[in-house]
């Protein structure tokens, strides 16, 4: 590749048309190595910031210090016209004229919105995320950004955390296969061209396991936890090319993960070979004070940039301290320069010193109307929309629905456009968004009719509220009183044939900062089902929620349950082709659904103990609940459909795998229902004697089957020795040889069992 473009990026300056020869790789250094040899530290201190586009940030002052060199990148800004003009402000006014680059968090899409990645995971169709990832690129890119702040790969066990709606569950092998999908489909094979951008994984590191589920809490692990379940789906994705990586905000056993050169630099650079940019959460670096690791604002610097913190994000602090801390030898410059090679490079990879504007194009070229229809991609999210969706209950075939006679709906969230668009929307419009009042009219045109009615708030904590309406008027407090409200949707109620209730939390109560105590339908919401299950009408619950919740109640006052997360731009209408059958559910749950707050964490791969629990013969002196019935509601991988699947006893192709050796497990599936329908035939592993203490079952494969009514197919499934391997207790990786238990089933709970030995 000649990079015959650099020469007029950096006009004025003498660069060698040597950088035109050899590999990229060669090219790059030398062209970083040339420019650094040009720059001021000043300069390189200022290719260190990250400044967000906000109150505290006006446009008017970013340009003035993108002038002065003071900036090496943006966030927050998602037009063209507004990222042009930062543009030419760098190119144009700026001594070297180096170009920024601007990020954005696009994590389930840009303009069209996709389910939340939770609900993505739910899919179980790798394809389909990888479609939701390509689109999401192609808009990002399109509106000028360059670097997506995404995929969060965080392994949570705790619903609790508010961010869970951000991740993909708790499997750390499913999460792995999907960072690696996500990486690919963003980056494209090259994130410089039009229609893809740079990953950023995140949270750097095990953000996930916060204790108590309080989003931004200390998290302390041992390492061999630590190797074995958490920090997979990192590695997967810097494996995969991931070009950034954004750092965690909390501790990792005492340490601020921010202010940690065994995280930073020992395990990400030199044992992973990670080559790209670290970029600190917001205002992460000023935080180390109240970590209680920094003495000061300098001292904070100091840490932060000497444990490998390339990037600042949204504060001011390297630029006012870093100048200092380096005359005073308190910082080596050789750390700056580090750091300043880091993001050059990110550029240099991101094409940005061939072409400065190569996701802007030409002015000329800038969409009249940013908020277009023609630039969402309603077809594609309407189908991964509906492979998100999972049947959790579906008693006496209440579902699908009929399109006809009168339907009531009901529910807080059954018209909310906000809503169903979930958390870190991105770009989305929320006048784009389809409710699902929307969705069920536009399914049934004029052969039914539907009847609406709010029915209740979401809460009717006021405190809550206005937790939620802190940053954005996101939820509307309907002033009626609790029973004015229930009275006038039992009236429609009785008037129908079914009700479609939906409830759930709203979009902010599973999000950053939105930890829950209390996993629970609000009591608001509570009062309204019993009221509607109290008409002796078959009551069918639409949950939108962005967490596991606990739903033993709502499950006893409904006759079936639909689990739709927040499903996105083109929720209203997935939701409806799911309702009336025009779409057979297909989704698996990619976190377990416990009973109640206190049996968390709640994961299905967890360890065995001396003295485990059975539910056929429970036992006292067993680890259990004696108040509570044991095992979750609803299992890791478990989801209905309309029709029913029955799979013949599977075969293990041999008794014995051989090392570097593969077997395969074959099973018939059979679609024995009357409809068409997909479901996800699952096979776990289980180490069953190791040099440490191994879990019950773990996800190895997975394949999502379409089957006609009646029509039946052989599926199979292939283990190899990569799939036995784990850390040992002196975090050696590799497999011990032993007996092995396979498992197929149609989640992680109902399985059939055979064994082979590792040689």
């Amino acid at each position: 590749m000649k990079w015959f473009g650099v020469v007029s990026v950096l006009s004025g300056l003498a660069i060698s048309p040597v950088f035109a020869q050899g590999t990229d790789a060669q090219q790059r250094e030398a062209f970083v190595s040339h420019l650094m040899k040009q720059m001021t530290l000043e300069e390189k201190i200022g290719q260190l910031r990250l400044i967000s586009v906000g109150p505290d940030n006006p446009k008017e002052a970013i340009r003035d210090g993108i002038s002065k060199g003071q900036i090496g990148a943006i966030f927050n800004t998602v037009t063209r016209p507004d990222i042009r003009l930062m543009q030419d402000q760098a190119m144009q006014l700026g001594r070297l004229k180096i170009p920024l680059f601007f990020a954005y968090d696009v994590v389930h899409g840009q303009r069209t919105v996709f389910p939340i990645s939770l609900g993505l995971a739910a899919s179980f169709d790798l394809e389909a995320i990888a479609l939701s990832g390509r689109i999401s690129a192609q808009e990002a890119s399109d509106d000028g950004l360059n670097m997506t702040f995404s995929p969060m790969v965080d392994i949570t066990r705790d619903p609790r955390w508010g961010r869970v709606s951000e991740g993909f569950g708790e499997d750390t092998w499913l999460v792995s296969k999907i960072a690696k999908v996500m990486v690919d489909a963003y980056q494209n094979g090259d994130p410089s061209k039009p229609g893809s951008v740079m990953a950023s994984v995140k949270h750097f590191a095990l953000y996930g396991a916060t204790e108590g589920g309080r989003d931004y809490n200390t998290v302390d692990m041992s390492p061999l936890r630590m190797h074995q379940d958490y920090l997979p789906p990192y590695k997967a994705a810097v494996d995969a090319g991931s070009g950034g990586v954004m750092v965690s905000l909390n501790s990792v056993n005492g340490v601020p993960a921010t202010a940690n050169p065994w995280l930073l630099k020992d395990l990400l650079r030199d044992q992973w070979g990670f080559k790209g940019i670290t970029i600190s959460d917001h205002g992460a670096i000023k935080e180390l004070i109240k970590h209680g690791v920094a003495e000061d604002a300098r001292d904070a610097v100091r840490l932060a940039i000497t444990s490998g913190v390339d990037m600042s994000m949204s504060d001011e602090y390297y630029d006012k301290y870093l100048p200092g801390l380096v005359k005073e030898g308190r910082v080596a410059e050789s750390e700056i320069d580090r750091a300043c090679r880091d993001v050059l490079n990110t550029k240099y990879d991101m094409g940005l010193f061939k072409d400065p504007y190569n996701h802007l194009g030409p002015a000329g070229a800038d969409p009249q109307d940013t908020n277009a229809e023609s630039r969402l991609h309603r077809a594609q999210a309407r189908v991964i929309a509906r492979n998100t969706l999972v049947l959790l209950k579906n008693d006496n075939q209440t579902l699908p629905l009929q399109k006809q006679g009168t339907i009531a709906l009901i529910g807080p969230m059954a018209d909310s456009q906000r809503d169903i668009m979930g958390s870190w929307s991105a770009a989305g419009v929320v006048k784009q968004s389809i409710t699902v009042r929307e969705g069920l009219h536009n399914a049934v045109g004029e052969k039914a009719n539907i009847l609406y009615a709010k029915g209740a708030n979401i809460t009717q904590d006021k405190s809550i509220i206005d937790y939620l309406n802190l940053y954005e008027p996101a939820v509307v407090f309907d002033s009626r009183s609790p029973q004015q409200m229930i009275d006038e949707a039992v009236k429609v109620a009785r008037q129908a044939d079914v009700v479609v209730a939906v409830v759930g939390e709203s979009q902010g109560m599973a999000h950053e900062a939105s930890s829950r105590a209390d996993i629970t339908i609000p009591p608001s919401q509570r009062n309204l089902i019993a009221a509607l299950k109290a008409t002796g009408k078959p009551i069918v619950l639409v949950l939108m929620n962005g967490r596991p919740l606990a739903l033993g109640w709502e499950s006893e006052h409904s006759d079936a349950m639909l689990e739709t997360w927040f499903s996105g731009t083109e929720g209203g209408n997935a939701i409806a082709d799911v309702l009336f059958g025009d779409y057979n559910p297909s989704g698996k749950l990619p976190m377990t659904f416990p009973r109640s707050v206190g049996q968390i964490p709640m994961y299905y791969n967890h360890l065995n103990s001396g003295r485990p629990f059975n539910k056929e013969n429970p036992g006292k002196y067993t680890s259990r609940y004696f108040d509570s019935p044991n095992g979750p509601l609803y299992p890791f991988g478990y989801g209905l459909s309309y029709t029913q699947f029955a799979l013949s006893d599977f075969t293990l192709s041999s008794a014995e795998m051989a090392r570097n050796g593969k077997i395969t497990a074959s099973v018939t599936l059979k679609n024995t229902g009357k409809y068409d329908g997909a479901t996800v035939v699952q096979l776990y592993v289980q180490d069953v004697a190791a040099s440490v203490s191994r879990p019950i079952k773990e996800l190895r494969n997975f394949k999502k089957v379409m089957l006609r009514a009646g029509q039946q197919q052989r599926v199979e499934l292939p283990l190899t020795e990569e799939d036995l391997k784990f850390y040992n207790a002196s975090l050696k990786w590799g497999a011990e040889p032993g007996k092995f238990n396979v498992f197929v089933g149609l989640d992680s709970d109902n399985v059939q069992q055979q064994s082979f030995t590792l040689k």
